[in-house]
């Protein structure tokens, strides 16, 4: 379809939905991040160019790590839950146990919970920090020491304001959170620092708040205030013949967390969240030049799936929702030279989040995915449905992003540096 034609079925849809709905749509941030690649293809990024010919090199890379944890081809979803196994501890087995005789529902809210606050937690915690586990001594950094941080504080009641429901996150005991408390929990010190501390204690300030404005998703008449168990309830309303819509679970996500992010765009009152400005993307309407990702937040919906299978509906649709535009997945890309950076300035130093460079880099990110997960499905001979992009990450591209990462720096780090407030990466 010619450039034009796309464009102008693009910009009416955007009328027709309305553009709040459009940016939240998985369908335009996959659409968005795709003009980014044909711009990258065709020689008129500023900051990046792409070589598919070196893509083969990322498929056969994934190919082996996911091959090698997943030799049956099983693969799990990629979601938190993965992550509370860390270091061979099965604390969702010791969970189950905690909430065994709670009532169905209530086990079913408090798995939202827990999977909610550990997600919004999981932004990148830099190279130094580290968090020593009680009860087993092992020690865990970056997305697994999170993880685990993150489970601690949650099973010992630090998000209720309700003593005797520990196992919930409400708007009182998220509103009583602050950095000290949460740096403790985190066993921050001058020795063992953290990104973005602040940044997530006012996160889940934020959250208490949201959740009071939103009673439709998270209730009101409970003992401690709205309770994020709560939407799981709001996403039961849209289940049909047993099966509930993937993208059914990230509107909800994106309405109701969407006032907690900080200093982002606003359209028409609302806050976008994890959108962002790039000058060569988007048509003539309100929308132009927006470029969405929702990555926590598409996240975020991944780890929800379990819960809501557990409690007997089929999700469907998960083919729908994009890969997240984060460092490893991204970091795979350029350390795998797929994306390669046009100028000096690129590697080396620290950028924005806003700034083109990353918007660039993630959006690009998003799109390789796809290429890269057909690639894979045709090699395995798999459909989009049997192997959707939560298993190709899993699998997968963010596990291959860590290993190349370890080869090639000695602290791991992403060869793209970017400022972190404790809530996009």
């Amino acid at each position: 379809m010619h450039a034009s034609r796309v464009t102008e079925l693009r910009d009416s849809m955007a009328d027709a939905q309305g553009p709040i709905a459009f940016l939240r749509s998985p369908s335009t941030i996959r659409g968005r991040c795709r003009e980014l690649l044909d711009l990258g293809l065709a020689g008129q990024l500023d900051h990046f160019e792409v070589r598919m010919d070196r893509l083969e090199r990322v498929l056969a890379r994934t190919l082996a790590v996911t091959q090698q944890a997943y030799p049956t081809l099983e693969i799990r979803y990629h979601s938190r839950w993965n992550q509370l196994r860390a270091g061979g501890v099965d604390r969702v087995a010791d969970f189950e146990a905690r909430i065994r005789d709670l009532p169905a529902d209530e086990r079913a809210r408090a798995r939202f919970a827990l999977a909610i606050t550990s997600v919004l937690l999981d932004a990148g915690a830099g190279p130094s920090w580290s968090y020593r586990e009680p009860g087993t001594g092992q020690t865990f950094s970056r997305s697994e020491g999170l993880a685990v941080a993150s489970y601690h504080m949650f099973v010992s009641g630090l998000f209720s304001g309700n003593a005797h429901e520990p196992y919930r996150a409400d708007a009182d005991g998220l509103d009583r959170l602050d950095s000290t408390t949460l740096g403790a929990a985190f066993q921050v010190s001058a020795h063992n620092p953290i990104v973005g501390l602040e940044g997530r204690a006012e996160l889940l300030g934020r959250l208490g708040s949201a959740m009071r404005a939103t009673p439709r998703l998270f209730g009101t008449d409970e003992r401690g205030g709205p309770r994020l168990g709560r939407l799981f309830d709001a996403v039961l309303a849209h289940v049909e013949d047993g099966k509930l819509p993937a993208r059914r679970i990230l509107f909800a996500v994106l309405e109701g967390l969407g006032p907690i992010w900080p200093s982002r765009i606003q359209l028409l009152g609302v806050n976008l969240g994890d959108v962002w400005r790039h000058s060569k993307v988007g048509g003539p309407t309100i929308t132009n030049g927006l470029v969405p990702f929702h990555k926590l937040s598409q996240w975020l919906t991944y780890s929800l799936i379990e819960p809501i299978e557990q409690a007997g509906i089929q999700v469907v649709g998960t083919a729908e929702l994009t890969g997240l535009a984060e460092y490893r997945n991204g970091g795979l890309f350029v350390d795998e030279e797929v994306i390669v950076p046009k100028h000096d300035g690129v590697l080396g130093r620290t950028h924005q989040a806003g700034d083109e460079l990353i918007v660039e880099w993630r959006g690009l990110t998003v799109a390789l995915l796809d290429e890269l997960a057909q690639s894979l499905r045709e090699k395995l001979g798999k459909t989009p449905e049997e192997l959707p992009l939560v298993r190709v990450m899993e699998g997968g591209t963010w596990a291959a992003g860590r290993q190349i990462a370890q080869q090639m720096r000695i602290d791991a780090a992403p060869p793209i540096l970017v400022a972190s407030d404790g809530t996009l990466f």
